[in-house]
């Protein structure tokens, strides 16, 4: 059984948390967050506290808490040589303090407290300074379903990099969308199955192959006619900046 303890209170975190203490071959022995009201109603179901000092021995604790309180934190940790990992795609593995072992356990997947989460969906980017701690990090993510992926920081940052434009950008383009289509009452849903449809043909084709659409046409009396349609300046910078990116790429 490996033991571990879970530092933060947030999206991730309370999602590592509810997927761990699931787990037959990990026990959650103890987590952590300086506001002691956010998790003191999983008190019934582990140990919880707001003070480092009464940190209590594990095999591993995870950091789940903000890029900028990585170093900070564990600078803090009242004992050395222990594996300390976190969970930032962006954060170098050095980010956590060098009295520790340190390691990445980073969850590629966006996070909301409101959404379940099933982690056998959830690609797990592992990262340690010590090949020895590899082994107990991949049981970690075997033991919550996850596939685990091998990868140095700069393939970790680029992956996250890489993950603001798939999710988040994508996701601000879907509320663009969504305001489009209320200015003229017109349904938002009846674009959901065109999202799914977009989403799983990459699952056979590049991005490159799978595109369509009037950018990749070069078709001059549409991207004329979309333009006059955008009364937002902000939609209509969006909208000439993309096809432009696209004309670029297919040399139209």
């Amino acid at each position: 059984m490996i033991k571990i303890v879970i530092l933060g209170a947030g999206n991730v975190a309370s999602h590592m948390f509810k997927a761990f203490h699931a787990s037959k071959t990990v026990s959650v022995v103890q987590w952590y967050n300086r506001n002691l009201k956010t998790i003191d109603k999983h008190k019934n179901k582990v140990d919880v506290t707001d003070d480092l000092s009464a940190l209590i021995d594990a095999d591993v604790y995870i950091l789940a808490i903000s890029d900028d309180a990585i170093e900070s934190l564990s600078e803090q940790l009242p004992f050395e040589n222990k594996l300390v990992v976190h969970t930032s795609g962006s954060s170098s593995l050095y980010a956590v303090d060098k009295k520790q072992n340190r390691g990445v356990f980073y969850p590629l997947q966006t996070f909301s407290k409101s959404a379940n989460i099933d982690f056998k969906d959830v690609p797990i980017c592992i990262e340690s300074l010590k090949k020895e701690d590899l082994p107990i990090l991949k049981q970690l993510a075997e033991a919550i379903g996850s596939k685990f992926h091998k990868v140095n920081s700069d393939q970790r940052q680029a992956l996250h990099l890489a993950a603001v434009f798939v999710n988040n950008f994508t996701n601000q383009l879907y509320r663009v969308a969504h305001e489009i289509t209320e200015s003229q009452g017109a349904e938002f849903d009846i674009l959901k199955p065109l999202i799914k449809e977009t989403a799983n043909k990459i699952e056979t084709l590049s991005p490159y192959l799978a595109q369509t659409g009037p950018a990749l046409r070069n078709d001059k009396k549409t991207i004329k006619r979309h333009l006059k349609q955008l009364e937002n300046k902000h939609h209509k910078a969006i909208y000439n900046l993309l096809t432009e990116s696209i004309k670029k790429t297919y040399g139209r």
